[in-house]
């Protein structure tokens, strides 16, 4: 019989190294983050005048200052409202809207029988009247021929009204003489062009009267002589 070899038991014994971890403790906080907690910005330094860090430049809108007006009216002045002509004032009134105070000048438009409501704050809109030798300008113009024009009337219409409605003296004398009845180029008037020729002669009229202080009748005669009407009118007769 084979010989059995008698196994010697092996004791594996299992060494277990031990790590020593290091546990590092956490040093405290000071200040705990909350998430909505806005980051505080750095404070702006002031470099230049108009540099200041951060990089981003801080941009300054200028704003402009109403215009202060050069010219107050007084009560009993001749002023020019553009679309209505020669008006006096007759007061200067406050008034209360929206709770802002409001100061105006009340306006008669004589011509018109008409009065006026215009805000200080807007009497850019105004013009004062004339003086002299603005009128001897205009009687200049009014001596001088029309313009020949051979463009549409209503194109031509829209030119004039705009120029009566202007307020400008010289182009009220130049609408005046272009459509000046015994002009030789224009032997008769449509409807039309007596009404503008009417509504631009009376504006020109009731300025004359303003600066020279005389009465209707005379400044007609003075300005129908340098229109050449006192001429025709006289020959019809």
């Amino acid at each position: 019989m084979p010989k059995i070899k008698k196994v010697k038991k092996i004791k594996i014994t299992k060494k277990i190294k031990q790590k020593k971890i290091a546990i590092k403790k956490a040093k405290p906080l000071n200040k705990v983050k909350t998430l909505n907690e806005p980051k505080a910005q750095a404070p702006l330094k002031l470099v230049n005048k108009n540099t200041y860090t951060p990089e981003e430049k801080i941009e300054i809108k200028k704003i402009k200052k109403q215009a202060t007006e050069k010219r107050l009216y007084e009560v009993k002045d001749f002023v020019v409202y553009p679309k209505h002509g020669v008006g006096k004032i007759v007061s200067v009134e406050k008034a209360t809207i929206g709770q802002i105070d409001i100061q105006f000048y009340k306006i008669f438009v004589e011509k018109e029988k008409l009065t006026l409501t215009v805000p200080i704050n807007q009497q850019s809109n105004l013009r004062p009247i004339s003086t002299i030798n603005q009128i001897n300008k205009c009687i200049s113009i009014l001596k001088t021929k029309p313009k020949i024009k051979r463009t549409m009337w209503s194109r031509r219409a829209q030119e004039y009204d705009q120029k009566i409605n202007s307020g400008k003296i010289y182009e009220l004398a130049e609408v005046v003489k272009d459509l000046n009845k015994n002009s030789d180029i224009i032997a008769d008037q449509s409807y039309s062009e007596r009404q503008l020729f009417e509504k631009a002669y009376e504006r020109l009229k009731s300025e004359f009267e303003a600066v020279l202080k005389i009465s209707p009748e005379e400044v007609q005669k003075k300005m129908d002589k340098a229109l050449g009407r006192n001429q025709i009118i006289s020959e019809e007769a």
